[in-house]
């Protein structure tokens, strides 16, 4: 018996239509016909997403910060600061009246001696209260002496004091220039001065550290303990 002639299958798959026949038609759609009765489920809804849904904003550059400079005072204003007074040291009106009069040197007779006999140790009290402790009684008394002893005119440096004590208390300069009444009138200048500071409670015999711990034990109401002895 003879053989048959062998057949590719794959190039009889891929070999096209043959002349005079149809091309296959795809299904048609309409075929399918839903049973009755048959409801199509409802569309989904999108929900909305802030994140998506809203537009974009361009982002914006960050403000540098600005230097700021301090702004200079209105004009026509300060500042009002508290001037340093020495303690017991009042800030008084101006043209105060003295509390003595320049002749009344008996109204404290001890002062009055001791002033004629060593003007030098009035002046020193005096210095050293006024000065507030920066110079003794001791330093000025000796500086008084030396120009009373060398120029014969104490006068040149006790003036400047009794214009510093009217500074200090606002008094009037009476009843003549504080240079013209010291140069005619030194001793009787030097004790009306030293009144004056008693009168204003300051006691120039016990100094300027004695007047500040007076002043502050009557400040804060502290007194002295007393002595106590035996029984």
């Amino acid at each position: 018996m003879g053989r048959l002639p062998h057949v590719n299958n794959a190039t009889q798959h891929h070999q096209g239509p043959t002349a005079g026949t149809a091309p296959p038609q795809p299904p048609d759609e309409d075929l399918y016909e839903p049973p009755p009765g048959y409801q199509p489920p409802p569309a989904a809804t999108k929900l909305p997403n802030d994140r998506y849904d809203k537009p974009a904003v361009a982002a914006q550059p960050f403000p540098l910060p600005q230097e700021q400079t301090a702004e200079p005072f209105p004009p026509n204003q300060y500042i009002q600061t508290q001037q340093e007074i020495p303690i017991g040291i009042v800030a008084q009106q101006e043209n105060q009246a003295w509390k003595s009069n320049l002749f009344d040197c008996m109204k404290d007779p001890q002062n009055a001696i001791i002033t004629l006999c060593f003007p030098c140790v009035t002046f020193g009290q005096i210095a050293e209260i006024l000065d507030n402790g920066s110079t003794s009684c001791a330093t000025s008394g000796i500086l008084y002496s030396c120009i009373a002893c060398c120029l014969g005119a104490p006068c040149l440096i006790s003036c400047g004091y009794r214009s510093k004590l009217r500074a200090k208390f606002g008094l009037v300069e009476s009843p003549a220039p504080d240079w013209l009444i010291h140069c005619f009138c030194e001793y009787c200048s030097l004790c009306q001065e030293y009144r004056e500071l008693n009168d204003r409670g300051f006691d120039p015999s016990i100094g300027h550290a004695g007047n500040e711990a007076r002043q502050r034990r009557q400040q804060f109401g502290v007194t002295p303990p007393m002595q106590q002895r035996m029984m």
